[in-house]
């Protein structure tokens, strides 16, 4: 099977879409279905379904896909370990994360590590933790950051960076001349909280509960789907969050938001990277992985 047409197929299938996997590919959408088709030909059945504007693999689609994406990463490797034998580092490094990490965490060590190595292309996948996870177990990813941890033999977790839970509120806002306030305290004020099945939402709960407290306790006044979206509720004075300090360091740098410490322990949170066990990182990914490790060493989140 031809690499390049393997290659195409895997972007079409993580792409859902001809057009994008034509736009990465940086080809025709006419030569992606020429590819496609040949492949289908070569294979004798059908691997992708059109389905209005999305596109998805056959049951032999999402097989092929596996041996795609292990056949095009070992494609990278091998090309990887050659420059780097010659002195450089290139190809692609993929990372799933986790929303903060994702966003806040990882872009600036990118740059950092695209500085020194400018012919890297790291490809970033942000998800849930499981869902990271799971492209790591597939293959699909080189490595992850994620801010939970579970039972999973296939990976492994190495804590490298924190995260540590604030209470957000509008500058203007009593609590603001505040050094530091309970959980307790949080059932007295309007609270705008992330969406059921969030992190963040999580931890919350857990520390209400170590208090006496239940979730319903809390006078929620709006449920939001995106720390972002939460962020601009608290600033339009909808109601107070609990939110990552990394992700308010910016407002509360500003004067737009005021950061206020959580009082009980377990608001810090590690980020870990995890990896496939016995799986040997390409160069180009363990070099980020040593990149990510250095910086780690020298990282100070930010605290209120």
């Amino acid at each position: 099977m031809d690499i390049r047409k393997l290659d195409v197929f895997r972007k079409v299938v993580e792409l859902k879409s001809f057009t994008k996997a034509a736009e990465a590919a940086l080809l025709t959408q006419p030569t992606v279905s020429e590819h496609i088709r040949n492949l289908e030909e070569e294979v004798g059945m059908k691997l992708v379904d059109r389905l209005g504007r999305q596109t998805e693999p056959t049951p032999a689609g999402r097989i092929l896909y596996r041996y795609a994406v292990r056949m095009v990463q070992l494609q990278q490797e091998a090309l990887q370990a050659v420059a780097r034998f010659n002195g450089t580092l290139s190809g692609e490094v993929r990372i799933g994360a986790s929303t903060i990490p994702g966003a806040f965490i990882l872009p600036r060590l990118i740059a950092s590590f695209c500085r020194h190595s400018p012919d890297v292309r790291p490809l970033v996948q942000i998800g849930d933790s499981k869902t990271t996870g799971a492209r790591i177990l597939d293959g699909i990813d080189d490595l992850g950051l994620v801010g939970a941890i579970w039972n999973e033999r296939g990976l492994a977790w190495t804590a490298l960076f924190t995260d540590t839970l604030v209470l957000a509120v509008p500058p203007d806002h009593p609590l603001a001349a505040r050094s530091s306030v309970s959980v307790t305290e949080l059932c007295h004020h309007p609270c705008v909280l992330r969406e059921q099945g969030s992190g963040t939402r999580k931890v919350v709960a857990w520390l209400l509960e170590q208090h006496g407290h239940r979730e319903a306790d809390l006078h929620e006044v709006a449920s939001l789907g995106s720390n972002e979206a939460v962020r601009e509720a608290v600033k339009a004075g909808i109601g107070l969050a609990v939110l990552s300090g990394r992700c308010i360091a910016q407002d509360v740098e500003a004067g737009s938001l005021a950061a206020i410490a959580l009082e009980e322990r377990g608001a810090e949170r590690p980020m870990y990277l995890i990896q496939r066990k016995n799986r040997e990182l390409s160069p180009v990914a363990a070099a980020f992985v040593d990149h990510l490790r250095a910086a780690a060493e020298r990282d100070t989140p930010p605290v209120p």
